[in-house]
């Protein structure tokens, strides 16, 4: 194919690129005549090496793909072959579901779309975790405005009574018990409050993640002066359009929990990388920001590993359970998603959050 047939070919098919789903063009011969940047992402490899290259080359001799695409080259129809094994990087292989299309355009003859069944079984966990989690956000913030109110009954009376108590010979240890129930009102006054916080309306604006991380970097370090946090950043990244205030929140109440997992001792992480043509809440996104954060700690217990992010779900021994349930509330706010990879001296939080339409790498700006 010739620089100009390949152009027009790549114009012509130019709308595949923002499918989420990998797509590979075929010509008569089998080679590799257009990829989507799906599918660079999903072989790990550039356009640039996979073009001309043949099919076999790429994900090897499957019996069942070559069957399927004769079938549709011959019979001219779609067929799709179910949990097939490609390569992977050089990782394991992904487990897809392949259809192939016969097509007659500019020189393509066949179209394959795979499918990691991973991504779909992800998409379909995310979708009724979100379901869940709201149902139970509601729940927990209708008890909050439940409870918000006896909680200033019960202070205000306290406080009455202390007062009361001055004129008796026993006053100071009656006070204690006076002071208690203060106490513990205003605990439980401050976690209603950070129920309700998650509510409050967003004020975007454009925000360096590089700037709120180092907002963050400097309040772990004064409250945690034995942990180190390292610094791992692509200075390309464009600024993200988001709610600073929100965004700090979320990410110190990933890193505190971090900190306190490792018990004040051992090594964050923060790690910015580019993600593109990546589906953020049913949305296809041309560019995102992959935001990592890394410890070094004991790992998430695997019994709560699937719940971390519920309300009131905590490993440490007093802890709220709140702080993971607040930062996943504002990620979600801003049309992102937050995950957790966990095991035995490395937990990985991944915070995707999309960056505005116009917004370009700095290096492409220069």
């Amino acid at each position: 194919m010739t620089l100009p047939d390949r152009n027009l070919a790549v114009t012509a098919f130019a709308g595949l690129d923002l499918l989420s789903s990998a797509v590979v063009l075929l010509d008569a011969n089998w080679l590799v005549r257009h990829v989507n940047p799906a599918a660079e992402n999903l072989f790990e490899i550039s356009q640039r090496l996979l073009l001309g290259k043949t099919l076999q080359a790429i994900i090897g001799d499957i019996t069942e793909l070559t069957a399927a695409i004769d079938s549709a080259l011959k019979n001219n129809w779609s067929y799709t072959s179910h949990n097939i094994s490609v390569p992977h990087g050089g990782t394991e292989p992904l487990r897809v579901d392949c259809t192939v299309t016969a097509v007659e355009s500019n020189g393509m003859r066949v179209l394959l779309e795979f499918r990691p069944i991973d991504q779909q079984l992800r998409t379909i966990r995310e979708e009724r975790l979100r379901e869940q989690q709201q149902a139970s956000r509601e729940l927990i913030r209708n008890l909050a405005h439940e409870i918000k109110n006896p909680l200033g009954g019960i202070r205000g009376s306290a406080q009455l009574l202390e007062r009361e108590l001055r004129t008796l010979a026993n006053a100071p240890q009656l006070k204690e018990y006076t002071q208690v129930i203060i106490n513990e009102a205003d605990r439980l006054q401050d976690l209603m409050h950070r129920l309700l916080s998650s509510h409050r309306m967003m004020q975007p604006a454009l925000a360096s993640i590089h700037e709120i991380l180092e907002r963050v970097r400097r309040l772990i370090h004064a409250e945690y002066i034995d942990v180190r946090v390292r610094r791992d950043y692509d200075l390309s990244l464009p600024d993200l359009t988001g709610d600073r205030e929100q965004l700090i929140q979320a990410i110190l109440n990933v890193a505190r929990n971090a900190a306190q997992a490792m018990k004040g001792k051992g090594e964050i992480i923060f790690r910015t990388r580019a993600r593109r043509q990546v589906t953020l809440a049913k949305k296809r996104h041309r560019l995102a920001l992959e935001l990592q954060i890394i410890d070094d700690g004991p790992g998430i217990p695997e019994e709560i590993r699937d719940k971390i992010f519920y309300p009131l779900v905590s490993t440490r021994e007093g802890g709220s359970g709140l702080g993971l349930t607040l930062a996943q509330s504002f990620v979600h706010q801003h049309q992102g998603t937050i995950e957790v990879d966990s095991r035995a001296g490395q937990t990985c939080f991944t915070i995707l959050l999309p960056l505005p339409e116009e917004a370009k790498m700095r290096e492409d700006q220069q």
